[in-house]
């Protein structure tokens, strides 16, 4: 008996199952995956999605199989100048998802140090990881892995980065887009 699958996504707040993914688990295009009642199902999409909040699979039998975020470590970063603290991490291409009073980021223990350095106050907290999109909207911002093994095929998008150097005893050298 083949597995479902599914070669779509769409939106959704319910569906008829239920997985739960990791952000870089929501970063897929081909796996074979398991939902909470232990319903496996190949997903088998034409390009690499990265899924949200509110996507789900659409299996090709018509159950919608809904995409929740999964609790992960993570440092919540707060401060008298979040705007402050916000601008140092986006300037390292980190993703993020911003609430009102604070911050969240995977765990990075030399993020978590630089933000401390620059005032900030950092916990960490296992949490549900829904980070802000890209400047166009819903996908990926520049920290996902464009490595070889995920395949040419699964990126539609170019990168022009022209970088002007200054000095940055974090990061080694500024960026200017």
């Amino acid at each position: 008996m083949s597995l479902p699958k599914a070669h779509s996504v769409t939106h959704a707040h319910h569906g008829d199952e239920v997985v739960t993914l990791s952000y870089d688990e929501r970063f897929l295009r081909r796996k074979t995956l398991v939902t909470a009642s232990g319903l496996r199902f190949l997903v088998d999409l034409e390009h690499t999605a990265s899924l949200g909040l509110h996507d789900a699979f659409l299996l090709d039998d018509g159950r919608k199989v809904l995409v929740e975020p999964a609790p992960e470590a993570l440092i919540e970063v707060t401060g008298d100048d979040l705007p402050r603290l916000a601008w140092h991490i986006g300037n390292r291409h980190t993703p993020a998802q911003i609430e009102p009073g604070r911050i969240l980021i995977q765990r990075d223990h030399v993020m978590a140090h630089m933000l401390a350095t620059l005032g900030a106050v950092t916990r960490e907290v296992t949490a549900p990881f829904t980070p802000e999109g890209g400047a166009y909207g819903h996908g990926r911002t520049h920290g996902h892995d464009h490595s070889a093994s995920h395949g040419p095929e699964d990126h539609s998008h170019e990168h022009d980065h022209a970088h002007g150097h200054r000095h940055d005893p974090f990061h080694g050298h500024g960026h200017e887009h």
